[in-house]
């Protein structure tokens, strides 16, 4: 089923950090968008359903995507990765697995939430800490703030194909386990199908725990109750969550919305 939301959703996942930037002077002159600082490769997402264009003719830009929603807003992703390792290497072009998401193709039609892009810091940004320069031009029009747009924008915790099955492995600390849930701190995650690693999370969520779930590392307690009274404050945990589809809830990382087949507790 495909997730519905009125909300603009975030245009990277994870981490970052970004500033009301949209005005300030620039060699070319005012800055016509948000630059939102993220490292090298973070997923971008679609922010609305749309269709795609690739842009690799602009030496400034460097490579770029035109988002053009189906509200009529059209959405500009700038500076995206042109890197083929961890460092600023530039020996990459701007093509899907590069620059843009692996197998996606110009023109093709997507919807919110979807991987379309990996930040990086291609064309006059080359050297510059990775980000995206974000722009959002409502209806065809010049370039407005998108500032406000960022800030009430539905932040996803992966990026999965609505109604494909996933698996996340999160991986963190354990604040609470109030309310039936295991609220955790979560540093890291990886996704399946796929395999994509996110290192930057810095979110708290709340996952329930099932009895049936597997515990492993705490096995001198084994038998003495709930699953999750084995699980105290500051235990160092990844969590296998259940293989589901993806819905948007789980896309958010709502309270909840996560169930887990298994629980490994990290030991020294």
């Amino acid at each position: 089923m495909k997730p519905q939301t009125s909300r603009m959703v975030f245009p990277v996942v994870g981490k970052v950090q970004y500033t009301n930037d949209f005005g300030d002077a620039r060699a070319q002159g005012g800055h016509q968008g948000n630059d939102i600082m993220a490292p090298r490769r973070a997923l971008a997402v679609a922010t609305e359903d749309g269709t795609v264009k690739f842009h690799t003719t602009s030496w400034a830009a460097g490579c770029m995507l035109y988002l053009y929603g189906k509200s009529g807003k059209t959405y500009l992703y700038i500076h995206l990765n042109n890197d083929l390792s961890s460092g600023n290497d530039n020996r990459g072009k701007c093509v899907a697995g590069t620059a843009y998401a692996p197998g996606l193709k110009d023109g093709a039609k997507v919807q919110a939430g979807q991987h379309i892009a990996y930040v990086g810091d291609s064309g006059d940004a080359n050297g510059v800490a990775p980000h995206l320069h974000f722009e959002l031009h409502p209806r065809g029009r010049g370039a407005t703030n998108p500032f406000s747009a960022l800030n009430s924008a539905a932040r996803l915790l992966f990026a999965s194909p609505p109604g494909k099955p996933f698996t996340l492995a999160l991986t963190g600390t354990v604040s609470t386990t109030a309310g039936g849930l295991l609220q955790m701190k979560v540093t890291q995650l990886r996704s399946w199908p796929g395999g994509l690693k996110v290192t930057n999370v810095g979110r708290s969520l709340g996952v329930r725990v099932p009895d049936t779930a597997v515990v492993d590392g705490i096995s001198a307690a084994r038998g003495l109750g709930s699953v999750l009274s084995l699980l105290r404050k500051g235990l160092a945990v990844t969590v296998w969550t259940t293989r589901a589809p993806a819905s948007l809830d789980a896309q958010l990382g709502r309270n909840g919305a996560l169930s887990v087949d298994r629980v490994v507790v990290q030991t020294k």
